[in-house]
Parts: structure tokens; sequence; C-alpha cells
């Protein structure tokens, strides 16, 4: 069984799925894909992808020589940053399973 991604960390992680993206271009992504819902500053979105690259499932890459120079260094998914986000879709969907059968199982029981 896996440890639980926060927010934060699982929507940073979902950010570089489709491929690489230096630091502002995750901020979007996050505040997109959770609809403004997981609040994510530049020193606080600095610290978790620090902390994702200590657990391997991160990793810098540097920008391409064409690329902006304002955007120095790029972060990709590691494997092992695919393999926690598809046990974190594995233990969500758990979780849907088993909320579902309690409400069909709360009907079910209703006089």
């Amino acid at each position: 069984m896996s440890v639980p991604l926060p927010p934060a960390p699982f929507h940073i992680l979902l950010a570089l799925v489709e491929g690489a993206s230096h630091g502002y271009g995750i901020l979007q992504a996050v505040r997109e894909q959770s609809g403004g819902r997981v609040p994510l500053g530049t020193g606080s979105l600095y610290r978790h992808l620090s902390r994702l690259i200590d657990a391997g499932f991160v990793a810098e890459r540097p920008a391409a020589r064409d690329a902006d120079p304002r955007r120095g260094t790029y972060y990709r998914l590691t494997p092992k940053g695919r393999q926690a986000l598809a046990d974190e879709r594995d233990r969500l969907a758990g979780l849907v399973r088993a909320l579902d059968a309690a409400r069909g199982a709360s009907r079910e029981s209703r006089p």
C-alpha cells in the first residue's frame, strides 16, 4: 500500500504527465486542473519540487538552447513519479468504489 499523495504534490506530478515543464508552466497547470482549489505559490512550488526530486519522482532538465532564456530549468516526471501517480489513481478509484458501494447499501437498507 502506498502513502496518499497530498494535493499539491499530486497536482504537480499530474502537471508533468504530458511532458517536461518549467516552474511557471507547472503553476498554471495546477491552477487550471484544480480549478484554483490547490493554493500554490512560487515558494511552495519549489519546496514541493525539491521534495519530489529528493524522492525520485521528478528530475530536473536544463532548458534547450533555443528555449526562452527566462526558463532555465525544466522538470520532468520520472518512472518512479509515474508509478506514484498510478498508485494514487488506484487508491482513489478504490475509495470511489467503496463510497459507491456504501451509498448503494444505504439505499437498499432504507424502508
